[in-house]
């Protein structure tokens, strides 16, 4: 995330904000803006995986 320019508050909007896709088996990707997060949710809380270009 650091080493892509993307801060903490651009992720936590992808996330809520970004168009999504299903990948599977359990993750999701947001694209939002110029960046896509992966991320998996698990019970109530989001791990992150990646931050990647679009």
């Amino acid at each position: 995330m650091v080493a892509r320019g993307v801060s903490v508050f651009e992720v936590q909007e992808a996330v809520s904000r970004g168009s999504k896709q299903i990948q599977k088996p359990d993750k999701i990707l947001s694209n939002y803006r110029y960046f896509c997060v992966v991320y998996k949710k698990i019970k109530n809380n989001i791990l992150v995986i990646t931050v990647k270009p679009r």
